[in-house]
């Protein structure tokens, strides 16, 4: 069976030649993050043609994913770039100092005096270094070292248990999301996210400035901070997915809460009939060595088996030694974890309520796939919603998306088990059923003989129109 779970890859100095790029997309690369805290809108732009020529000569299409900076909650620099700090030691946040020493440190976040009071407990460095407010005056947050260690400039700031008030979006994003459409990214991935108005706020901008270039980019929440947890189903019901961003989220909540949030968030975003990508620190260690350790080849298993979409990579396709071997390495993780999942199609289907036509369609044709044991399903769509519902569920049936629309061809590289391909429409129905299975064919997708079940609306054309379902064994026999 083919792969199901894609894989999301960061592009950055390592992967910028266009010989390792088509090597990447080749290995099983379907959708290309840009990480927009680093690099220009020029660069962005002229990453993004290498992008598209690369998938051109692949002979595939591939999303662009547009991954906001959001708020720098970072401390500023020091006069010799880095201070030790010891446990116990006395040492302060100063929104007004320029330049840091082993007493004190700048704050790019100036508004943190605001947001902290005695008691609470300051994470910086991604939790390597604890300190504890002690008390605020004015800019001045006085702290004392719990654990110490190396503190270098700009590191992040995490408050233990959330609380920092910094908006998701800021003018720098608010510019980037015109780069981004400008880009033609598919997907605007928003950094920070607390609430369903910071994801509604990003749709409408990414909206707005998409219209001039003929985009409808899809909105990704990251889930990063503690404050989004509780309110996560409405988060879900503003943004077309989420991504389970597990390094700022470690360092709020506690890394041992993070497994078990993994598998809850990647559960509702399926019952939601949302996406969900696995993030951070997947295959880390191979930025510097040529194979995974145990761990991580069980982490990204994991994510597989909890449903994920999409497993990401971040420093390890954009800045590390091997960005061509961890995608191939991560590929045949995921194939094998794929193949290793049990299908319990009809347990999904419990208590479940069918409100439209098209999404009552792409259930019945998982229903009839799966007990007939079908070579394939093929939905014939415009937007790609068919397919997403199909997504949702677990089967070890390869599901095709043909559509006449590039855009929906590039969106559907992220759907679990969809399989996109470009398909002109324009015929009457009987005609564009034939043609699909003739497509298959030619492929080598499916063979004579093979029942598929295909999918479509009547008229033809129509976006949300799916009305049919029709089993069909290949070449008549």
């Amino acid at each position: 069976m083919p792969r199901s779970t894609k894989i999301v890859a960061t592009l950055g100095p390592a992967s910028s030649d266009p010989l390792v790029l088509e090597r990447m997309l080749t290995a099983g690369v379907d959708v290309v993050r840009f990480n927009f805290s680093h690099g220009t809108a020029d660069d962005h732009l002229a990453r993004a043609k290498l992008v598209r020529e690369a998938a051109r000569v692949c002979g595939r299409e591939v999303g662009i994913m547009a991954d906001l900076q959001g708020p720098k909650i970072r401390i500023g620099k020091f006069e010799g770039g880095k201070v030790e700090l010891r446990a116990g030691q006395r040492f302060i946040l100063d929104a007004g100092c320029e330049l840091g020493n082993a007493e004190r440190v700048g704050l790019d976040y100036k508004d943190l005096p605001r947001d902290v009071r005695p008691g609470d407990v300051l994470l910086l460095n991604d939790g390597l270094i604890v300190l504890d407010v002690e008390r605020v005056e004015g800019s001045e947050i006085h702290t004392t070292v719990r654990i110490g260690g190396v503190l270098s400039n700009n590191k992040g700031i995490n408050k233990q248990g959330g609380g920092l008030s910094a908006p998701a979006l800021t003018a720098k994003d608010v510019r980037d999301i015109e780069t981004a459409m400008e880009c033609g990214a598919d997907y605007v991935a928003v950094s920070f996210v607390k609430n369903r108005t910071d994801v509604e706020m990003a749709r409408q901008l990414a909206t707005i400035a998409g219209e001039k270039h003929g985009i409808r980019p899809q909105i990704i929440a990251k889930i990063e901070r503690a404050e989004a947890i509780p309110v996560l189903r409405e988060i879900l019901a503003a943004a077309d997915g989420i991504m389970v961003a597990r390094g700022d989220l470690a360092v709020e909540v506690g890394v041992a809460a993070v497994p078990a949030l993994q598998k809850r968030m990647i559960k509702m975003a399926r019952e939601a009939n949302k996406l969900a990508i696995t993030a951070t620190q997947m295959m880390e260690s191979m930025i510097h060595n040529p194979v995974p350790t145990r761990a991580e080849v069980s982490d990204v298993a994991n994510a597989v088996l909890d449903g994920t979409d999409a497993v990401m990579l971040s420093a390890e396709t954009a800045a590390g030694k091997y960005p061509v071997e961890v995608v191939e390495t991560m590929a045949s993780i995921v194939e094998e974890a794929d193949r290793s999942e049990a299908v319990v199609l009809d347990t999904q289907f419990l208590d479940q309520t069918f409100t439209r036509v098209d999404q009552s369609i792409a259930y019945g044709a998982l229903f009839t796939a799966f007990h007939l044991r079908c070579a394939a399903i093929v939905a014939l769509t415009e937007s790609g919603s068919t397919t997403l519902w199909m997504s949702r569920h677990d089967i070890d049936i390869p599901i095709y998306a043909l559509t006449p629309s590039v855009a929906t061809q590039r969106r559907l590289a992220l759907y679990r088990n969809v399989r996109p391909l470009h398909f002109p429409t324009g015929q009457e129905r009987d005609a564009a059923l034939a043609a699909a299975e003739k497509l298959l064919l030619d492929l080598g997708r499916v063979k004579r003989g093979d029942l598929i079940v295909l999918t479509c609306g009547e008229p033809m054309g129509q976006a949300g129109g799916t009305n049919t379902l029709k089993i069909v064994r290949v070449g008549g026999a």
